[in-house]
């Protein structure tokens, strides 16, 4: 059983996410068998676990990813049934994911693409669309946060970006959006020590004090620049192991043996035997 997250954050924040009980599927395979989890406003969250153990998943179901089935348990985000809205919904609500791998989009233009998705959102918040002068102005603006060339902005969606330049692009909308929830799935997959400090840097830079984020890696590398407030360990579709930033440096080091190893009781006391012929 993992440990109390309240024993990790302050408890003047509200829940912005609350995760309870959640069993999520796909192509009948179930992967996530019990998630529960808190995030209040203001924390970053890194969960941490070898390939295969659901932490994309995780990430695909809190955003609405259709192929993935929620067979029980509930999602709140900031009050709401999240559950209840579609992906478009709750992108508008102020949840943000950045792509493993993100795809690129031939024939439609940076400037096209990050507009609609600007506007729909001020829509969906009841302003006015965005006027060309200023959003031209706020792309200028969060572009040099995370150093994107402004080449690239005039180009179509990711194409022929680089690993790096994909990743920037991706903190890049981050910035344009302004989401309260920033989900990053390994976004530090493919980069190089350079490209990592610009896109962690960036998103730095980019938090305020009530936005939140979950950050999903393998490595301890990106959580030195991010310094998460929790972190969690996500084995075969479950949270086993919860606790604050040094528990990554111990993972860094011992790997993740030591935790789906049961552990002897303290002071390496037996467990008791049952008496001969089994009483």
């Amino acid at each position: 059983m993992c440990e109390n997250i309240r024993n990790f954050a302050p408890k003047k924040q509200k829940h912005m996410l609350k995760i309870e009980n959640l069993h999520a599927s796909i192509g009948g395979k179930e992967i996530l068998k019990g998630i529960d989890l808190t995030v209040r406003d203001g924390e970053v969250h890194a969960i941490m676990g070898l390939n295969g153990a659901g932490k994309s998943t995780l990430s695909n179901v809190i955003v609405g990813h259709p192929a993935y089935e929620v067979t029980e348990g509930s999602i709140t985000f900031n009050g709401k049934d999240l559950l209840a809205l579609n992906p478009e919904e709750r992108a508008h609500e102020g949840i943000f994911l950045s792509f493993q791998q993100p795809v690129e989009i031939p024939g439609v233009s940076m400037v096209n693409f990050m507009r609609a998705a600007l506007n729909a959102k001020r829509k969906h918040l009841s302003l006015e669309p965005m006027p060309a002068g200023d959003f031209l102005k706020l792309m200028r603006e969060k572009r040099a946060i995370v150093e994107l060339d402004s080449k690239l902005a005039s180009r179509s969606v990711n194409e022929g970006f680089s690993g790096g330049e994909k990743k920037r692009n991706e903190i890049f909308q981050m910035a344009m959006l302004e989401p309260v929830l920033a989900i990053l799935d390994e976004t530090d997959s493919g980069l190089d020590v350079d490209a990592l400090r610009v896109v962690a840097e960036g998103f730095n830079k980019l938090r305020k004090p009530e936005t939140s984020a979950i950050v999903i890696t393998h490595y301890q590398r990106l959580l030195d620049y991010l310094k998460p407030d929790i972190i969690h360990v996500l084995i075969d579709g479950r949270i086993v192991k919860t606790g604050g930033p040094e528990l990554a440096t111990e993972i860094e080091n011992r790997g993740f043996d030591w935790i789906r190893t049961p552990q002897p009781p303290l002071g390496g006391e037996q467990t008791p035997q049952p008496p001969l012929g089994g009483e």
